[in-house]
């Protein structure tokens, strides 16, 4: 039998005088979530908050999402931005026990496609960005009995795309980060782990194919390389989040977990 979080089950053939309430798996805990106005960032605040958690999102534009307790502006590539947003969003959560380290930007090309302008611009939100919301968010993280982070990375992380040289550097860079702060922070009862999504159905995604000359076709082919056969639905990424912030998954850290339909692991043989 299941439920959803915050429901009453009931036994088969019992009355509900015999219900039980099962408690939200995230209930009382502070999450700050980058990037969380739109795509995956939005998509995993609304599941921290269905599942319990009061949730603050951090980004330069858009709304809050609904039901969320509200939206910092910040700007991640500037510290004096982040450190005052961070703040903000601790002084409307009342502490912190999440972070995740959603937000970022994307680039495409070969090695030799972008300038150093642009290599600089892509690293310093992706990477570095997420070094300045992670630092400015530790100390409340330290205070906190479930402190726990996820970076959100990419299929890019661990497979060969083409056309990615630069977008694919600043998610290895978040990937191999990820493993040497949970190292660090493991001492401090700090869990951090990763998510890596395949290709997802999110705004950026959209965008790219629009800007595509046949966006079906390139739908179609975006969707092929994944084993699974399509792309991967935000909703799936937020679980996952979920997943790993809860204090259920309190032996797990230093890992990445791939949300690819697939796509890293497996090698199918074609039909014929």
């Amino acid at each position: 039998m299941t439920t959803t979080p915050g429901t009453t089950a009931t036994t088969p053939g019992t009355t509900a005088t015999t219900a039980a309430t099962v408690p939200a798996p995230l209930a009382g805990l502070r999450a700050l979530v980058t990037g969380g106005a739109s795509g995956l960032g939005r998509a995993t605040a609304l599941r921290l908050t269905a599942y319990g958690a009061r949730v603050v999102v951090l980004d330069r534009a858009g709304e809050a999402p609904e039901g969320t307790a509200g939206l910092v502006r910040a700007d991640l590539a500037d510290d004096a931005s982040v450190r005052t947003g961070v703040a903000e969003a601790l002084g409307l959560l009342g502490g912190l026990d999440i972070l995740v380290n959603n937000a970022g930007i994307g680039a495409q090309g070969a090695v030799e496609d972008n300038d150093d302008a642009e290599w600089h611009r892509v690293l310093d939100v992706n990477v570095v960005g997420l070094v300045r919301v992670t630092r400015a968010a530790l100390p409340a993280l330290r205070d906190s009995a479930h402190g726990a982070v996820v970076n959100i990375g990419s299929i890019a992380a661990t497979a060969g795309l083409r056309q990615r040289a630069l977008y694919t550097a600043s998610k290895g860079a978040i990937l191999s980060l990820t493993r040497a702060m949970a190292a660090d922070l493991l001492p401090e009862g700090i869990r951090v782990n990763a998510v890596n999504p395949g290709t997802a159905d999110t705004p950026w995604v959209g965008r790219l194919l629009a800007s595509a000359a046949d966006p079906a076709a390139e739908q179609a082919a975006l969707a092929a390389r994944q084993p699974h056969g399509r792309l991967v639905a935000a909703d799936e990424v937020a679980e996952a989040v979920a997943h790993l912030v809860s204090p259920a998954a309190s032996s797990t850290t230093g890992t990445a977990l791939a949300v690819d339909g697939g796509m890293d692991g497996l090698r199918l043989r074609g039909e014929g």
